[in-house]
């Protein structure tokens, strides 16, 4: 048993582990391990192997069980090792003994090791970007996700599914995870953001829309000693014939301190935010090829104006709708985190950890080909390289050190020369073509129409 667990060690680690392996060394996780004080018995599926197959799990297109289970089963016999039962009741049972707050820990992680092997010089304005942004997620409809993660007020008991309020930060760089925060709907996702406010560093810069251009927004931010560029908060009046200018449409008012303390604050807290904010208002100009320009006021601490220019501004703020939607939607439609199957909240919380450090390892596949692109991040293919990757890992798995090096060369080359066009003007209509099945909508519990059936 024991060397079964080592073969499945090392086949993740040179299959699945293999891009991690300057990021997340073993040694690493080993002491990541003994730092959270998690033990196992001696057993098939230790910590190390459960986590490569969660990991696993989420790269496959099939995420079910019993398709890791085959995976694992088949590497043992092409070794000559005994295989394991095919139920996948072990590995169930496994996935629930992991700890949630090893796969917390990870994702922040991984992310700030990638960044720090990337040239200082790419960054915008020598300055690290972070860009927030918040979405949904679905869950099983079982009787524990729905008392922790309750469906939308406006369905029917039993015709909806819990869904969670998700908030998660993202690298602008490198467009990995570096934080996030899950509760259920009914959680603001300003409340939800402030929270991981916290995970910000110094001479951070934080992007992100409308909802967050506050007060209390621009000053929690700054006591992380970061700055945040946020678009103006559509209540907030703008009168640029007021304060210091620093140009047309540029200049410089004091904003004063909400009178009433937010519900999610303490009056310590409260008390801790300053008085009065110097921000410095800013209306851009965004450009669209065969479009009007579309003016925005955004709202910064980013002060010096000679330093962060109109021009970079509006450059920094163009980014965000790649850098936040769009890797959103990568996360909920490639890597299918918009429905999670888990039945227990623990499991939720821990396959979203899994999505995300999955996630995370695609990025870091995608960073160690972008030199060979010339670094046009923009237009690699995150779904292209999780095709590849998928195409690599068994033979990975199994292969010599030789066959490892070849074909770790030939999945950077084909995610380098497999680039996405770039398509500007591109508009699709918010329609859908295929007809669906001529079937009534839920309206009741389905044990409710099910005894209607026998009835």
């Amino acid at each position: 048993m024991p060397n079964r667990a080592a073969i499945l060690k090392q086949q993740f680690s040179q299959s699945i582990g293999l891009p991690r392996q300057d990021i997340l060394p073993e040694g690493r996780l080993e002491a990541i391990l003994a730092e959270e004080a998690i033990t196992y018995r001696n057993c098939l599926y230790t910590p190390i192997v459960t986590l490569w197959a969660m990991i696993f799990q989420v790269l496959n297109p099939d995420k079910s069980l019993s398709h890791v289970v085959k995976q694992m089963t088949t590497w043992l016999s092409l070794v000559g090792a005994a295989c394991p039962s095919a139920d996948t009741g072990a590995y169930s049972k496994a996935r629930t003994r992991l700890p949630e707050s090893l796969l917390q820990r990870l994702v922040p992680e991984t992310s700030a090791q990638l960044e720090q092997q990337v040239p200082a010089s790419q960054q915008w304005c020598s300055r690290r970007v972070r860009v927030c942004d918040g979405t949904t997620v679905l869950m099983s409809d079982s009787a524990a996700n729905q008392a922790v993660y309750p469906q939308h007020g406006n369905q029917a008991t039993g015709c909806g599914f819990p869904i969670a309020k998700l908030v998660v930060i993202f690298s602008l760089l490198t467009g990995a995870v570096v934080s996030a925060c899950i509760a259920d709907w009914h959680t603001s996702e300003i409340v939800l953001s402030r929270q991981l406010y916290a995970d910000l560093d110094p001479d951070d810069v934080l992007v992100a829309d409308q909802a967050y251009g506050s007060y209390m927004d621009l000053a929690l931010v700054q006591q992380q000693q970061a700055d945040g560029v946020f678009r103006k908060h559509h209540a907030r009046h703008t009168d640029f014939r007021r304060g210091h200018k620093s140009g047309i449409g540029d200049h410089q008012v004091t904003w004063q301190k909400p009178k009433k303390c937010p519900e999610h604050m303490t009056e310590a807290e409260f008390k801790a935010v300053p008085e009065t904010l110097l921000v410095r208002e800013v209306c851009l100009r965004l450009s669209r090829r065969g479009w009007r320009d579309e003016p925005i006021i955004v709202v910064t601490t980013l002060l010096d104006a000679e330093r962060y220019s109109l021009q970079q501004l509006t450059q920094l703020y163009g980014w965000r709708w790649a850098a936040a939607e769009v890797n959103l939607r990568h996360l909920k439609t490639t890597l299918k985190l918009e429905m999670l199957t888990a039945k227990t909240p623990e499991m939720v919380r821990k396959d979203l950890w899994a999505h995300l450090l999955a996630y995370n390892l695609l990025r870091t596949v995608m960073e160690q080909a972008a030199s060979q692109a010339q670094y046009q991040r923009a237009q690699l293919s995150l779904q292209g390289t999780r095709q590849q990757f998928n195409a690599i890992i068994p033979h990975l798995a199994t292969g010599d050190k030789s066959m490892r090096q070849r074909l770790n060369q030939l999945l950077l080359q084909q995610i380098a020369t497999d680039l996405r066009p770039l398509r500007p003007l591109r508009q699709e209509p918010r329609v859908v073509k295929r007809r669906p099945k001529p079937f009534p909508r839920m309206k009741h519990a389905r044990s409710l129409l099910k005894a209607r059936l026998v009835a």
